[in-house]
């Protein structure tokens, strides 16, 4: 060691005693002198008693610069007189006990651990070591090992290891040196290395002498041990070891001894550590088997049960439920196949695909069970562990950030030829359009596109089945026909008791095309394979008999106040119960209508079913609902009734009561178990089990021809009781986390509650949490993650209503047949002046048609001038509902097609503005046939936008088609939009493109003249952030990942050169900020957002645009107006249809913003989209980046 050299600190008198005996002792050790040891004694002995009396003498010995420790570190190294050793280790011991974080650091960087290791070997040579030496070495060692990172290596090549153990073991019952030892080896043991050397030198067996039975004698050297050996039980060897032994059912002996005696819970520290020790060793498999045959599942329950009560006792609560739950023996799920129900026969399968994977593999792969030793350790689930949703974020994101500047600048790749391109010419009528047949005069004559024809009506009405007899009409034939509202009125339905409407006709004749819709002028055919379709007439469907399910469940509603009746029985006269008439507050939904296009909708498992709430409409609560705020212990209470299926196996009744592996699947009638449904468009539930009496695991089906994506769900429920709590488990959801466990509820749908004139979906539920199960899959089914277990979604409902039908989903349904008569009514109900055009994009796998809207102002006149500003209007580009299960994107986009339709002046001064395509819906199969990811490929159609096959991915080949016919005609979008839903996220947001803030959060050394890039890719969403009060601008992100480079939005960025192209993601949740904090989210404010999103572009015009405002036209001197207006007012009430609220206030000011950079990337598996380079010339004046 370096003999240091004594300094005196400025500040510190030169008279100081220490400073002064410093001194002394440093000239000592320079002249060799310690051979006089009385000397050295003295020095040594006069500074131990000025530090143990005065406080300024320790702060004397360890002021920066005065090199004192230096000193006596290297008295220590030098000293062979046993006193001034003792001396020198009292001093260091006395200078590390106070404050000693800061101090201990700096004895460590002055080399202490090391000079105290040479003196404990150079001790342990003596014969006996002397007691008191090995003591104070120890206890300085058990101070300073936490904080050299080092410290377990440099003892085990010192030897120090040896000299520790072999003390301890000749010193078990010595309680003097017992602790210190104990200290220093749990310090050892935290280097795993160290830990398995230990393990072979008999330290774990060594550690059961030290702890046993419940005792007040020693408790502190009992934690101790207890600590040393958890950690070398992390060693997988030494937990072999200890399963070997049977010390497993030692420690839950021990355990169990402590619980019993430590009623006043004074040693809780020491029962953790019996629980840590626990948690060690079930990591192995053998762990766990010796865990489940020495009956610790039922011992850890029984304690726990009787800890819950004590809320200081939640850590041991919690311990115990982490080790039940791995121990819990791994099942595979209650399915013949964890594959899809439903398969669908590809055009052809790419031998290297997900499909061909799929089924190329052995059968029953996916049922096996992983007997690894590698059990993923649960994390430590405590009631507190789902506040902060931070703590969710992969601590390795930032490794999927492209750090490729060749990939991240925007590039022209080579599209298909210009040739084969000019296929899509018929989808942009309006740029070749001379208007000459159009009557510019008439407003109605306005509309580019003439409403269809309606569809045939139904022959009779849709009537409500009795469950026991057939229903009588209301009136006799041939009788006057009741008028609407009167007693007899076919549209006053009998008690409404139907679980579903049955669309009884013969399979084939479902999957035949209605009468489509035919608007003026004609729309474009739909595209098939990449080549144009010669122009058929399609033949509409004879009428179909539209007849009663006998299947249907009895909903009988008992008479009394509020229109409530009964079966008709006896004499009794039979009551008419009517259904509210909703027309004027949804002027979008016509049930008559909706059944029409029902027909046309092709599922794969042939639907004969309409779900009662797609049928009837949804009507938006007046207030939104508040998240709901979690129980302290939900979670905890859940899984420990879980573990009771083990522990109590007889009070199972494990009955299956659905199940679509099984189409005979008998329908349990007996008044005590509840039927269940799912086979209608959109349904998701493949099988119920009744575990309990109200208690009942549901499974969701896999989406086609995949063996995964469990997330969505759609049912329904009937045969419940009034009053009684009833317990859903949804027990094969696949994410690590959801919002369920941050306020999110299900939401239902209550016949009842709608035939009251309460037609409406409602959030619902309580006792929610989300959590880890016990049932896995193979590590081939889960795509080569090993152990990949599933989550249990569990919530609790109380139904209010006798003999209701009841439907339960995971966000708003929107089906595809509700967006066809949505289109439809938007084509009836479009403003003046409103050009519409729907076109068929292109058949989808499933045979069903893609929709391509094309909205934008009627020209003022057909004069060439006002033809030409038609047609040189900048093209926004919106597409939605890629991914089937987030619904929510389609009610964002009935609020942008309701206002682009709408007769507001904002709305028709965007339209005069813009010329919008529009695709509300890119994955129509998906949606239809209750998918939560993918299409009938088997695939992430947003995963598929680099290199989209027409045979696989029609909607995605077709959708990227246009945009690279728009591209190379010079007409690439302004803005590309895609909407989507997040699942663990909150608010509304954007992601979008950009070099600069992808190179800034990575470790791209670029000069600063290749990041130049023009800011107006955040101006959208600034402005969004200023109009809307669901969206949050610090959720938003513009950073480029490898895993979405085939995404929408990198794809049509970086191929397209479309500087905003963003994916608009919304929340499935609600609001932690705004107007809306603290409040879920309905579909009310989603229509809201997608109005929104219409003022900012409106405003964007404005930005990016201001001198095409000028001009002479009387539509544009109007809209020149309505922009003034929205500068120069405070508030502007923006209205639109009945059914969305847009804007309560005015637009502020876009102020020039710094830009965040701590806006994180989303790793789930939700889809994004790219963006453009295009000039904001008020923004490129002032870049912060430049």
């Amino acid at each position: 060691m370096n003999k240091p050299k004594m300094a005196l600190e400025k500040g510190v008198p030169s008279s100081s005693r220490v400073l002064m005996l410093l001194g002394q002792l440093e000239r000592i050790n320079g002249e060799a002198m310690l051979s006089d040891s009385e000397v050295s004694r003295q020095i040594t002995s006069k500074i131990l008693h000025l530090i143990q009396t005065q406080e300024k003498t320790r702060k004397e010995l360890t002021t920066k610069g005065s090199g004192g420790m230096e000193v006596i570190l290297a008295t220590l190294e030098n000293a062979r007189d046993l006193q001034t050793i003792l001396n020198i280790l009292g001093i260091l011991n006395e200078l590390l006990s106070v404050a000693g974080g800061r101090r201990i650091s700096v004895c460590v960087s002055k080399g202490g651990t090391a000079v105290l290791l040479q003196l404990l070997i150079s001790s342990s040579k003596e014969t006996p070591p002397n007691e008191e030496l090995m003591l104070h070495v120890h206890s300085l060692l058990a101070k300073i090992g936490p904080k050299d990172r080092k410290f377990g290596v440099k003892a085990r090549l010192t030897g120090g290891l040896n000299v520790t153990v072999n003390l301890l073991k000749q010193n078990v019952h010595n309680n003097k040196l017992l602790l210190p030892c104990l200290q220093v080896l749990r310090v050892y043991s935290a280097n795993s290395v160290n830990a398995v050397s230990l393990g072979k030198n008999g330290v774990v067996e060594l550690m059961f002498k030290v702890i046993g039975p419940y005792s007040k004698k020693n408790t502190s050297a009992m934690k101790v041990a207890l600590d040393t050996l958890g950690a070398l039980l992390k060693s997988k060897m030494n937990a072999r070891r200890a399963v070997e032994r049977a010390q497993v059912a030692a420690l839950l002996s021990i355990y169990q001894d402590w619980h019993r005696n430590d009623t006043r819970h004074r040693h809780t520290l020491i029962r953790k550590s019996i629980l840590g020790c626990l948690k060690n060793v079930t990591n192995s498999r053998l762990g766990r088997k010796a865990f489940i045959e020495a009956d610790g599942m039922r011992i850890l329950y029984n304690t726990s049960t009787e800890c819950l009560p004590v809320r200081t006792l939640d850590s041991l609560v919690s311990t115990s439920s982490l080790i039940m739950r791995k121990c819990f023996p791994k099942n595979r799920l209650p399915l013949p196949t964890i594959k899809s129900v439903y398969l669908h026969a590809l055009p052809h399968m790419p031998a290297g695909g997900p499909v061909a994977q799929l089924y190329n593999q052995p059968p029953g792969v996916d049922d096996v069970v992983d007997e690894s030793d590698d059990n993923e350790d649960l994390e430590l689930e405590t009631e507190n562990d789902t506040e902060n949703e931070e703590d969710e974020k992969d601590k390795d994101e930032n490794d999927d950030f492209e750090t490729d500047l060749a990939k991240l600048r925007p590039r022209q790749v080579q599209a298909r030829p210009f040739d084969e391109l000019r296929v899509y010419e018929r989808f942009f009528l309006e740029l070749s359009e001379d208007f000459q047949g159009f009557d510019l005069t008439n407003s109605k004559a306005g509309v580019g596109v003439t409403p269809a024809p309606p569809l045939p009506k139904p022959p009779k009405p849709i009537l409500v089945p009795s469950g026991q007899a057939p229903p009588k009409p209301p009136h006799q034939e041939g009788g006057p026909k009741p008028q609407r509202g009167e007693k007899g009125d076919p549209r006053q339905l009998e008690a409404l008791e139907l679980e579903g409407i049955s669309l009884k006709c013969a399979p084939e004749k479902l999957l035949l095309q209605g009468e489509s819709l035919r608007p003026v002028p004609p729309p474009a055919q739909p595209l098939q394979g990449g080549t144009a379709t010669t122009p058929q007439g399609l033949e509409p469907l004879e009428p179909l008999e539209l007849e009663l399910s006998s299947s249907l469940s009895r909903l009988g509603l008992e008479g009394g106040g509020g229109g409530g009746v009964g079966v008709e029985d006896g004499g009794a006269e039979q009551g008419v119960l009517e259904v509210p008439d909703t027309a004027a507050l949804l002027p979008l939904h016509d049930p008559e209508l909706y059944i029409q296009v029902a027909k046309s909708t092709r599922s794969v498992p042939s639907y004969t079913e309409v779900a009662y709430p797609d049928y009837c409409g949804h009507l938006a609560p007046g207030t939104p609902e508040p998240i709901l705020e979690r129980v302290y212990g939900v979670q905890r209470t859940k899984i420990f009734q879980d573990i009771e299926r083990l522990i109590h196996p007889g009070d199972i009744l494990d009955k299956v009561v659905y199940d679509l592996d099984l189409p005979s699947c008998p329908v349990i009638d007996d008044g005590e178990t509840l039927k269940f449904n799912s086979q209608f468009e959109s349904g998701n539930l493949r099988k119920a089990l009744q575990v309990r009496k109200y208690e009942y695991d549901l499974i969701l089906n896999s989406d086609i021809n995949s063996n995964h994506y469990h997330q969505w769900f759609y049912f329904e429920v009937s045969s419940m009781r009034v009053g009684t709590p009833y317990r859903f488990n949804i027990i094969n959801c696949e994410k690590a986390n959801s919002q369920f466990n941050y306020g999110m509820q299900v939401l239902m749908y209550s016949v009842q509650e709608a035939i009251s004139g309460r037609p409406q979906w409602g959030r619902t539920g309580q006792d929610i949490c989300y959590y880890k199960n016990h049932f896995s899959r193979s590590s081939i089914a889960a795509g080569g993650q090993k152990g990949k277990s599933y989550y249990t979604m569990t919530f609790t409902v109380t139904f209010e209503h006798k003999d209701d039908v009841c439907y339960f989903a995971y966000h708003y349904p929107y089906t595809f047949s509700t967006l066809k008569m949505h289109l439809q009514k938007l084509q009836e109900k479009c403003g003046d002046g409103v050009y519409l055009r729907e076109d068929v994009l292109c058949d989808t796998l499933g045979g069903n048609p893609c929709p391509l809207l094309t909205i934008t102002a009627m020209p003022d006149s057909t004069n060439p001038t006002h033809i030409n500003q038609l047609r040189s209007r900048p093209v926004v580009f919106l597409t939605g509902r890629v991914h089937p299960g987030e619904t929510n994107a389609s009610w964002v986009m009935k609020g942008t097609l309701e206002f682009l339709t709408g007769s507001s002046p904002l709305a028709h001064s965007l339209r005069a503005c813009f010329l919008f395509k529009v695709i509300p819906m890119l994955n129509p199969d998906g949606v239809i046939n209750g998918n939560h990811r993918c299409s009938l490929s088997g695939e992430d159609l947003n995963r598929q936008w680099q290199h989209p096959i027409p045979d696989l991915h029609p909607t995605i080949y077709h959708t990227k088609g246009l945009l690279q016919y728009l591209n190379a005609i010079q007409r690439a979008p302004l803005v590309f939009c895609d909407y989507h839903g997040h699942s663990r996220k909150k608010n509304v947001f954007m992601y979008g493109c950009s070099v600069k803030e992808t190179v800034w959060q990575t470790n791209i050394n670029a000069p600063s003249c290749e990041l130049h890039e023009d800011l107006g890719y955040r101006t959208l969403p600034k402005l969004l952030s200023q109009l809307a009060p669901a969206f949050s601008m610090s959720s938003c992100s513009f950073v480029v990942e490898r895993s979405k480079e085939a995404t929408a939005r990198v794809v049509v960025w970086r191929e397209l050169g479309v500087q905003r192209s963003y994916t608009m993601e919304s929340t499935l949740c609600g609001c932690d900020q705004g107007k809306y904090k603290g409040l879920q989210i309905g579909t009310r404010e989603l229509e809201e957002m997608g109005a929104q999103l219409c003022v900012a572009l409106l405003r964007l015009h404005r930005l990016t645009s201001p001198l095409e405002l000028h001009t002479h036209s009387h539509t544009h001197t109007q809209m020149l107006e309505v922009e003034n207006e929205l500068i120069e007012t405070q508030r502007c009430s923006v209205t639109t249809s009945p059914t969305t609220y847009v804007l309560a206030e005015d637009e502020p000011a876009l102020e020039e913003e710094e830009v965040d950079y701590s806006a994180e990337s989303d790793t789930d598996h939700d889809p994004q989209d790219p963006a453009e380079p295009l000039s904001d010339s008020e923004l490129n004046d002032k870049d912060p980046l430049s």
